[in-house]
């Protein structure tokens, strides 16, 4: 491909390339959620990826991303199975937790894979560096307690952006990474409903002309304005809409510690069956 894989645009950069703007991330994030669903929901029998990571998603003219290399692949459960038991391959910070302490692959299994890609694509970082500190090598580690305090949310951002990106895209796919790298596959989202949220965030261009640039932290403001971030997905057939409460469930701010978005991600708001919503207002 003549772009290179996605790795090769995020870490390590030479002098001559130019980092990849917020709008470009989004659209790589969204295509290869695509590619993924592909290989879940359209392939006859579905395929689970099995080594979803950066250096796998490779890029074409226009930052269009292809998965590439299935010689991990392995043909999904049919029928009333619910996993395919088999020998744990894939790497290292890619790999859910479920997957490499039982042998049991599901669907679930790429999607927490795909949660660590996205967590690369918004920081920057690798999925495992050793050169941090020890704390900072796991990349899914680290992250979690950032997940827990929205005034540390800029914390995650790749420094090579310098401030330009918008502040409701970065709490929106914030929560989907955070979401996809959960511990228990049944609170990860399938994959339809992360292309659908990452189509949408995709379709939100945003002009560093037109907006300030962030800072280290953000502006009491946006911590006010953005408690509660309602999406529509306009004539999206799949979902009448998205209702993102990213940052609690009041609408109002205590004037405690801040609220955690994380909540969100332990309600049965998630789909996991035949609801056409990534979130829902509905309480059922």
């Amino acid at each position: 491909m003549p772009l290179g894989s996605l790795e090769n645009h995020l870490q390590d950069l030479p002098r001559s390339r130019k980092p990849l703007d917020w709008n470009t991330r989004m659209k790589i994030a969204a295509g290869a959620a695509r590619g993924l669903e592909y290989l879940h929901d359209i392939m006859k029998p579905p395929v689970i990826y099995r080594d979803l990571k950066c250096s796998n998603i490779l890029l074409g003219e226009g930052y269009h991303p292809k998965l590439s290399d299935f010689g991990l692949a392995k043909v999904g459960p049919c029928g009333d199975q619910t996993h395919v038991s088999t020998r744990v391959m894939g790497t290292y910070g890619y790999c859910a937790p479920d997957y490499a302490m039982t042998g049991q692959l599901t669907f679930k299994s790429d999607i927490y894979s795909f949660g660590v890609v996205l967590l690369e694509i918004i920081t920057g970082r690798k999925a495992i560096d050793h050169m941090k500190p020890p704390k900072e090598q796991n990349l899914v580690a680290w992250a979690r307690p950032l997940f827990k305090n929205r005034r540390r949310f800029s914390e995650m951002v790749d420094p090579l952006l310098e401030g330009h990106y918008p502040v409701r895209g970065l709490y929106q796919v914030l929560a989907i990474a955070a979401m996809c790298v959960q511990e228990q596959p049944s609170m990860r989202p399938v994959i339809a409903d992360v292309v659908t949220a990452l189509n949408y965030l995709e379709s939100q261009k945003y002009d560093p002309q037109l907006h300030s640039v962030q800072s280290s932290g953000f502006s009491s403001r946006a911590r006010t304005n953005d408690h509660r971030l309602t999406v529509s997905y306009g004539s999206d057939p799949r979902v009448r809409k998205v209702d993102h409460k990213l940052l609690g469930s009041s609408g109002n701010s205590s004037g405690s510690e801040t609220e955690s978005y994380i909540e969100v991600l332990s309600s049965p708001r998630l789909r996991s069956d035949g609801h056409k919503h990534f979130y829902s207002n509905d309480s059922s």
